[in-house]
């Protein structure tokens, strides 16, 4: 069963698709709490009138109508987010993405989605099983953070070697011009010495201001190109930094959200109180029948 996607999305679906699952399996241990809180708490006698009945369905039906109400709202806020990150991914790149709700309904696609749940998660039931017994956060975000660790370590090598080659130039421009000094010192010692040659040494001279001009413009350029590509790095580096704490404050704002979600569901506990006290009424209430 396939999606139509490439390798990378269909995984991204796929890791969806396996937090929707260990969503669900929590929503569906609630609601079988809920029964067997009635259970435990409510069958006490062997008899019950037709109103103690329709009491206890009508409170069973308040809790578990709580329970789904809230976890089907919790799923939209949670698809609401998830294209949250397509879009703003999206807009990054100036595109438009559009969404076609009917095709929501398709039960050629529902059937098409179903078939390919089940074709990646049962040959897989019990690794499956496993990451639904220790729950982890989707992968998507941590796999970024990889990544702009990578760039963030290839710019800052790439900066390592411009720092180096700078320092190559301007060694070799000191050389030169060092030797163009003793090479002066030198023709002025042959003008002195042999003023006939004068001529010879002014082209000499010539030709030696000539190349140290030359080296002196490459340098000029090499140190150029060096600034302008150690400015662009380092921008690159406090752009990937920003893009690896937006990471990493999302990573933060899941980890809340998750942790927000797991204390709602005491919501039964409060229920279970409320039940006791019933009970405890319709004991007083039957001794004093009794009396």
């Amino acid at each position: 069963a396939e999606l139509g996607l490439n390798e990378h999305h269909q995984n991204e679906v796929i890791n969806y698709m396996r937090f929707a699952r260990f969503k669900r399996g929590l929503c569906l241990k609630t609601v079988d709490s809920c029964f067997q809180d009635l259970k435990d708490s409510r069958l006490v006698e062997e008899t019950f009138t037709v109103d103690e009945v329709i009491d206890m369905l009508d409170g069973l039906r308040t809790v578990v109508h709580s329970e789904v109400e809230s976890e089907l709202i919790n799923t939209t806020y949670t698809n609401v987010l998830l294209l949250r990150q397509l879009f703003s991914q999206a807009e990054k790149w100036y595109l438009k993405l559009q969404t076609d709700v009917s095709e929501l309904e398709n039960r050629e696609l529902l059937e098409q989605v179903a078939e390919f749940e089940k074709s990646e998660f049962t040959s897989s039931n019990k690794k499956v099983d496993a990451d639904l017994i220790k729950p982890k956060l989707a992968p998507l975000n941590e796999g970024g953070s990889e990544l702009l660790n990578k760039t963030v370590a290839c710019l800052q090598e790439e900066n390592e070697k411009l720092k180096i080659r700078l320092k190559t130039i301007e060694t070799q421009a000191t050389a030169a011009l060092d030797e163009k000094s003793k090479l002066e010192k030198s023709l002025k010692d042959l003008q002195m010495i042999q003023g006939d040659q004068n001529t010879n040494a002014n082209q000499d001279i010539t030709e030696l201001e000539n190349k140290v001009a030359a080296l002196k413009s490459q340098f000029e350029k090499t140190l150029n190109d060096s600034t302008a590509n150690q400015k662009f790095l380092e921008e690159n580096l406090v752009t990937t930094k920003h893009d690896l704490l937006k990471v990493q404050n999302q990573l933060s704002t899941a980890e809340k959200e998750l942790e927000k979600k797991f204390q709602q569901t005491a919501a039964y506990r409060n229920m279970k109180e409320i039940l006791t006290k019933k009970n405890e009424q319709i004991k007083d209430l039957r001794k004093k029948l009794s009396k």
